[in-house]
Order: C-alpha cells, then structure tokens, then sequence
C-alpha cells in the first residue's frame, strides 16, 4: 500500500521492535539513512536494530552508528516492522529477508522500484533515500542532532555526486544547507571520504590497465574496467571512484565495472551521461537510479562481461535515454 510521508511517520511511531536495513553493497545513502533513521528510533526508547548482510565499507566507519550493523543469522526473528531503506526489491537485502518476520516498510527514492512491500513511500524525484528520512524527522518536529545531520549529509552528498550530478535539486539544495546549520561538516565528510588507503591508490593503474572501449558509433561508446578476484581481496571494498574513470572519457556513454565475487559471481556498477542504465541493471535482477546502477550476475567474469555489454550495446542502440 501506498503511504504518505505522515503515514511512514505514524507507523514508526507505532511500532516498538524495530529492525533497520537496505541493500547489500551498501553506499553512503544506505548507511547515512540507516544511522540517521537508528539514532532517532533509538532515542524514542524504541527497540531497534541494523541488519545488513554485507560489510559496512570502512570509508563509512566515521558515522556514529556503524558499529550497531549486526549480520542476518539463522533464526528467524518477529518485529513490529520491518523498515527497508534505498532498496527497490525484496532481493536487494539478501538474507535479511529471510531471516524476519514483520510488515514491511519500504522508504526509497529509485525510479526501479518494484513496490514489493507492504507499505512503501517512493518519491523517484529525490536525490537520496537520506531527503525521505529528513522530511519524515521535520514531518514529526525530530532533534536532529550534530550526527544525525553528519548521516544525512553523507546520504544525499554522496548520491548526487556532492551535488554535481543530474538528480541534485533546489530542494536538495535546501536540505543540505540545513543541515550544515545543524552540525554537519562538507568539509570533514569530503576529507574522510577521499582519503584512500595506500592499497587502492597503488592497485588503481593495474585496474586501468584492463579498461576497454568498445564503439557504439554514433550512440555512444562503452568503457568497461574488470577487478578480478585477487584485487578485490586486496582492494575490499575501497572501489568507490574507480567507476568515474570509464564514465568521464570524452565519447563514452555507458560504463560499466565488473567486479569478480567468486568463479560464479559477478557485481556490475554501470554509470552513464544520458543512457537509463536502470533499466539494464533491472534485466539483471539489480536496480537504480537512470545514471547509477546495479546489479549482480550469477555467472563466471567472462560470461557475465559478455551478457552484460551485449545488453548495453543494444541498450544504446534501441536509444533508451532518461
């Protein structure tokens, strides 16, 4: 069922037992939205907890609240809600969905969404997940304290690219610079994000090295960069960026980044100028914004590269634009 903003704000009201989570692969929109959203639940003297199945990438470990993520185990446990942050299917969370059982809440902002929960608030037009929980906190008078304002910031920042990407509003705009009067540091969250252990700096011209362009004539090119398994063990999950190199080649329209899970697995990032690269993560099983998406592909690298570009080659030349 279809909810309004006063309608999440009600229902998380009501419920007591709370369990927070969203995608796996999480970003800085899942995290901050999920630190912010707990720092307030819990503040309410509710009883609540983060679920995720995956790691918390540890460019994030600066917000207050990662260390609350707990993994999904066997058991299966009841709630009075189930709130499901920046995630626009069911499958997006993993084994979270296994192991709960509760109405689900779903607060997200992708055009993707497949509305598989039992309430769902979507507003496509949002830059990040983190706007939604910013309006519910205004929508209920919340005290948004120093951390919580830190959390959101990084949600909305990092999904419009620091407010250089297309989805980057008036209102996200507004919303940014409210939360800075309310304690959040541009300048602290763009420094601890930047910074790069030595490991990705020195793995970053090996990646490069594995950059192909194929031609797309006048539809645009395709740039792809593959981190085979041995990079990413050393690399974990500091690639954030690495993906921008492809995209901003003059002539290229599509990226994408294939990043080896296992001999079967394989995590696409595809990013691009004006193609709905949604649409093909979705073909996949993935989802996202139209110039940021994802998805993963249950095949070896070789193959799942073969797939995946095929689909982008006839992506750009069926002319899918957003």
């Amino acid at each position: 069922m279809e909810v309004s903003i006063a309608d999440s704000a009600t229902l998380l009201n009501k419920a007591n037992n709370i369990i927070l989570t969203a995608h796996v692969h999480p970003d800085g929109d899942a995290l901050g939205s999920l630190f912010a959203l707990y720092s307030f639940l819990s503040a309410q003297g509710k009883q609540v907890r983060i679920l995720l199945d995956d790691e918390v990438p540890r460019a994030f470990y600066f917000l207050h609240g990662w260390e609350k993520v707990e993994k999904p185990e066997g058991i299966v446990h009841t709630a009075d809600l189930l709130v499901v942050l920046d995630a626009s299917d069911l499958e997006r969370i993993g084994k979270v969905s296994e192991v709960i059982k509760a109405p689900i809440l779903n607060l997200d902002h992708h055009i993707s969404n497949v509305k598989f929960a039992d309430y769902w608030y979507i507003d496509s037009q949002a830059a990040a997940t983190g706007e939604i929980i910013f309006k519910i906190f205004k929508e209920v008078n919340a005290n948004i304290t120093p951390s919580m304002a830190e959390a959101l910031f990084t949600a909305i920042a990092t999904d419009c690219g620091f407010f250089r990407y297309a989805n980057t509003s008036a209102q996200t705009l507004k919303i940014a610079a409210e939360l800075v009067e309310l304690g959040a540091q541009p300048h602290v969250i763009s420094e601890r994000l930047e910074t790069k252990p030595r490991a990705v700096i020195e793995m970053l011209p090996k990646v490069l090295e594995t950059l192909e362009i194929i031609d797309c004539g006048d539809a645009g090119n395709i740039a792809t960069i593959v981190l085979n398994y041995d990079a990413i063990a050393k690399l974990k999950d500091d690639t954030e960026g690495f993906i921008n190199y492809p995209r901003n080649i003059d002539g290229v329209e599509i990226a994408i980044m294939f990043k080896e899970a296992d001999d079967n697995s394989v995590r696409v990032s595809l990013r691009s100028k004006t193609a709905d690269v949604s649409k093909l993560a979705l073909s996949f099983g993935g989802g996202g914004h139209a110039r940021a998406a994802g998805c993963t592909v249950a095949e070896p690298l070789d193959r799942a590269k073969t797939l995946v570009v095929e689909a982008a080659r006839k992506q750009l030349a069926a002319g899918f634009i957003a």
